[in-house]
């Protein structure tokens, strides 16, 4: 089997002097390898071929039979590493807290591990009969959440 770690070193070499980052690696038992990067502009197909075939120039077939498949994280899939929260400050997003409860609003700031997401709720003000709407801001921890991924909206 192909060694996780020397495809993710090939994959950081590559990256080194390019705005991209790595987001996961994948080696299932037989062989498959599987590469997300991303960028803060979005991800071109001929980068991700240049990297492929950057890898294979660095693997050998003789050695091990690989199937290899390099792309861009999947829009709609939960964020995997910090750099795709940093991006995504301003935007909207949808969490899935610890208890599984979803909170969705914008991406108000990200440091380090934390987060914090504002949404737009109706809130009882002291002094009103009725719930006013308002910003609310959320914190969250990364390590304390089931996702968070990036809310597709086509308005």
């Amino acid at each position: 089997m192909i060694d996780k770690n020397v495809v993710k070193n090939l994959v950081e070499e590559w990256l080194a002097d390019k705005d991209y980052f790595l987001v996961d690696v994948t080696v299932s038992p037989d062989d498959k390898i599987t590469v997300e990067i991303d960028h803060a502009d979005g991800v071109w197909i001929d980068d991700c071929a240049k990297l492929s075939q950057f890898i294979e120039d660095h693997l050998s077939r003789d050695e091990e039979d690989y199937e290899l498949e390099v792309g861009s994280a999947g829009l709609g899939q939960p964020f995997k590493v910090e750099q795709q929260y940093i991006n995504c400050i301003g935007e909207d997003v949808e969490v899935m807290d610890a208890d599984g409860k979803k909170v969705a609003g914008k991406l108000k700031s990200v440091d380090g591990r934390d987060f914090v997401v504002s949404v737009n709720e109706k809130v009882q003000v002291e002094g009103k009969k009725r719930p006013v709407k308002m910003d609310v801001d959320h914190a969250f921890n990364m390590d304390n959440v089931k996702y968070t991924k990036y809310l597709i909206s086509f308005k």
